[in-house]
């Protein structure tokens, strides 16, 4: 087959990008100028790392551990605050705009109130979208079940949000629950402009000789390769059930996890345990095998393979 010109330019909530791939949250987000580097490094648009009303300190080391099927972690959702966190995100989106490259601003809260104080405050950094992390999986004991969990309280956080700002959101949402794809349908009924699935999955590694988990806290969030199926099946019942983009991530390593993600319906594919596995280069890396792929296999832009696995 004769290869094609290859568009790899997308639209998510509005906000274009120059291709799919957005680092995820949690990754390299915590400073203006790592999040500059990522998106020198190919990123099409960057996350930071969640921020909530007030500072943590997050969870005692061992917070993250590399294992045979990805990265297990726990970092307890370490930040600065809301009041620290708007100079940093208006630094990053002054530098990323130089770029031409979108900055989303990651936000969690303990309550429903809450994250309307935080969509109304990181609003004031005009970063291009906002996402609405309901999903952690590490800090339950702190927080209570993730508001993610239900349809009424993902439904409840939603309305605050957008009653709260007029940027784009983007309802991050988990894969242990009954049905995602009701959760995610909610979330739009309720104003989401984007879905972003899914959050790691929780789980558990056991040190042998010590007797005891590897990690502090004990249980950790599971990403890398070992999710993608999960995260695949995620994205597919999502893409079937709402009209609005979804940002699919979960094992993303390479060109053909991200095409893979496309196929199953995302409009744009996040990258997390694949930039600790393969460096900050894995931007551009994965963008061109993507490119690779399309070209030989006839498909001309993004839109032309969206979603062809489940219709």
């Amino acid at each position: 087959m004769n290869k094609v010109s290859v568009d790899l330019t997308c639209e998510l909530a509005g906000v274009r990008m120059h291709n799919p791939l957005v680092l995820a949250s949690g990754v390299l987000g915590t400073s203006a100028a790592l999040l500059e580097r990522v998106g020198a490094c190919g990123a099409g648009a960057v996350t930071s790392k969640s921020c909530g009303p007030e500072e943590r300190a997050g969870h005692p080391n061992p917070i993250a551990v590399e294992w045979a099927g990805g990265v297990i972690n726990a970092v307890g959702l370490t930040n600065p605050g809301l009041e620290a966190e708007i100079p940093t995100l208006i630094d990053a989106r002054e530098r990323l705009h130089a770029q031409g490259i979108p900055l989303i601003a990651s936000i969690f809260a303990p309550t429903v109130e809450d994250f309307g104080r935080m969509a109304a405050g990181v609003s004031a950094a005009e970063p291009d979208l906002i996402e609405v992390n309901i999903s952690c999986p590490n800090v339950g004991d702190e927080f209570g079940t993730p508001f993610s969990g239900s349809v009424e309280s993902a439904a409840a956080v939603t309305r605050m949000v957008r009653a709260k700002t007029k940027l784009p959101i983007a309802i991050k949402l988990a894969p242990n629950v009954p049905n995602i794809a009701r959760i995610a349908l909610a979330a739009q009924e309720e104003g989401a402009d984007a879905i972003t699935a899914i959050n790691t999955v929780p789980g558990m590694l056991i040190d042998p000789y010590a007797g005891r988990p590897v990690l502090s806290n004990k249980v950790g969030g599971v990403s890398g390769w070992s999710i993608k199926p999960i995260a695949l099946r995620c994205v597919a019942e999502i893409s079937r059930t709402v009209s609005i983009p979804v940002i699919g991530l979960g094992g993303v390593s390479n060109g053909l996890d991200a095409v893979e993600m496309i196929m199953a319906g995302a409009t744009a594919v996040g990258v997390g345990s694949a930039v600790w596995q393969r460096g900050v280069d894995v931007f551009a890396v994965i963008a061109e095998e993507m490119y690779e792929f399309m070209a030989g296999e006839g498909y001309p832009d993004l839109a032309s393979m969206r979603g062809i696995a489940i219709r």
